[in-house]
């Protein structure tokens, strides 16, 4: 893994010449249409997303996720954004988290604390995690694990999009959005709105595939994903097309000093990344100061 800060040089793909255009993996679509588009594919796929997703990466994006969530280390009491976390995989992470956090210091009290100020306090509590995504499908996905899960307090559930966040201005202390940002129709506008949405010193962490800093697997990396993972997609969930779009989308996103100078010009300061598995996965991390 390395660490780089935000005053790298720039690098990345061009951006469509007309503003009205816009990229959907390698097609050029009207902006106004992408939004659409990709909730097309997740509702194909929302059904199937968690097993594919243990099955495209081996299981490694549990530990990318582990270590996303590790990196941001909520504090109890804190209020999390998920953006494009439909199915829960953050949420739940994040809500846990918090939950241990705040087992561990209310034990930790009883050890410091008389048996009759201890009948007293109020019980441990986590923290709050929203979830807001724009596809309904993932949604209803994410609840439904949710209350397999018994998680029935401290989760609440949007549907919204990442550009135009049903939240109020300054109202999170973090803000994730995991393996998201890639199919925002604008991502400037996402980054602003994370800015928007967060409190003065909170938190903005972004998972996200990146570029593969490692000669020689980012070529093995480009026959997985162009030719494997379609197929994949085809056996498992029916859906050849929406998989060529995953992989299309992943090397249509910026590298990860470019995205670093993006955060920055959006508001968010001391941009930095950490890359995952040689830069196949990478976290970027700013603040709203």
């Amino acid at each position: 893994m390395t660490h780089q800060d935000s005053d790298l040089p720039e690098s990345g793909s061009a951006a469509p010449a007309d503003p009205d255009t816009t990229h959907f993996g390698y097609r050029t679509v009207r902006a106004a249409e992408k939004a659409g588009m990709v909730r097309g594919v997740f509702d194909s796929v929302a059904s199937r997303y968690d097993l594919m997703n243990d099955l495209m990466s081996g299981g490694v994006h549990r530990l990318w996720k582990d270590s996303f969530v590790h990196q941001v280390s909520p504090r109890p009491g804190m209020a999390c954004l998920d953006v494009g976390g439909g199915t829960g995989d953050i949420a739940f992470r994040l809500l846990d988290h918090m939950t241990r956090r705040a087992e561990a210091k209310r034990r930790q009290t009883e050890d410091e604390t008389t048996d009759e100020a201890l009948a007293q306090a109020p019980p441990a509590g986590g923290g709050r995690v929203t979830v807001c995504d724009i596809n309904e499908n993932m949604i209803r996905v994410g609840r439904d694990r949710a209350l397999d899960r018994g998680l029935v307090t401290g989760l609440d559930w949007l549907v919204g999009d990442a550009e135009k966040l049903p939240v109020d201005d300054a109202s999170v202390d973090v803000y994730t959005i995991a393996f998201c940002l890639r199919n925002v129709t604008h991502i400037d506008n996402a980054l602003a709105e994370a800015r928007r949405v967060l409190k003065p010193g909170g938190r903005f962490y972004c998972l996200e595939f990146s570029k593969v800093v490692l000669p020689g697997l980012d070529r093995l990396y480009d026959v997985y994903s162009f030719s494997v993972l379609p197929t994949l997609g085809q056996v498992v969930a029916r859906d050849r097309e929406s998989y060529e779009y995953l992989a299309e989308s992943i090397r249509r996103f910026p590298p990860q000093e470019e995205l670093c100078r993006r955060m920055t010009a959006a508001g968010l300061r001391h941009a930095r990344y950490r890359n995952l598995s040689a830069g196949i996965a990478a976290i970027h991390s700013g603040w709203r100061l």
